[in-house]
């Protein structure tokens, strides 16, 4: 697979996945009540809406993305707005030491890009990351979407997604079929179908 200049893609401004706006599908899981303001981790925070919306909400935040770019313009909104993230700079498939495992992990669109490249990495990062007994909230392209491939992201079929996350250290909670809100390529505006997936790591290793 072709790797992404993901750097390039934000200083030419070609991130149509990024809205400016919190997901829709992070409000909802919030407001099922499953977890509290803790400590919890972003990955591919991106610019950071989500990451700074997570911090109004009273999370300690921190927040991973691999583009350098990504980040200045993610620090920059956090000081208009004086909100405390902490904003890493790192591949999650090789983070830095980032402290205990987090109660909460936050992934809109990262699982589905990084599973075709090096999914072992990614499952370890995972059982790594996520604390005993914490969640796992990730929001992936859906392999039952059926518009052209260009406009929308990588897509996952859900039994593989089950399988791969699941494994060894996750138990699955819900899998829903909805939408990437605020979607924008070519001057059009798309939803493209999403799976939003939460998976609880268990407390000991099956």
């Amino acid at each position: 697979m072709e790797r992404t200049d993901w750097n390039q893609r934000y200083i030419d401004a070609d991130t149509p996945w990024d809205s400016g706006e919190p997901s829709q599908q992070l409000q909802r899981f919030l407001s099922r009540g499953l977890v509290k303001p803790c400590r919890m981790l972003e990955l591919g925070c991106g610019t950071g809406t989500n990451a700074l919306y997570l911090a109004e909400q009273g999370f300690d935040v921190t927040a991973v993305d691999l583009s350098e770019e990504a980040l200045r313009q993610a620090k920059e909104k956090a000081a208009k707005t004086k909100s405390t993230v902490k904003f890493v700079q790192a591949d999650i498939t090789a983070m830095p030491d980032l402290g205990a495992p987090f109660p909460f992990v936050f992934d809109r669109g990262t699982y589905h890009i990084v599973r075709q490249i090096n999914i072992a990495a990614m499952q370890k990062m995972l059982a790594d990351r996520v604390a005993p007994g914490g969640y796992y909230l990730v929001l992936a392209g859906n392999g039952n979407e059926d518009a052209p491939i260009e406009k929308g992201p990588p897509r996952v079929r859900c039994a593989d997604m089950c399988a791969e996350i699941e494994n060894d250290y996750f138990d699955l909670v819900s899998l829903e079929q909805a939408t990437f809100d605020g979607v924008r390529l070519g001057g059009e505006t798309f939803a493209p179908w999403c799976w939003t997936g939460v998976f609880r790591r268990r407390e000991n290793k099956r």
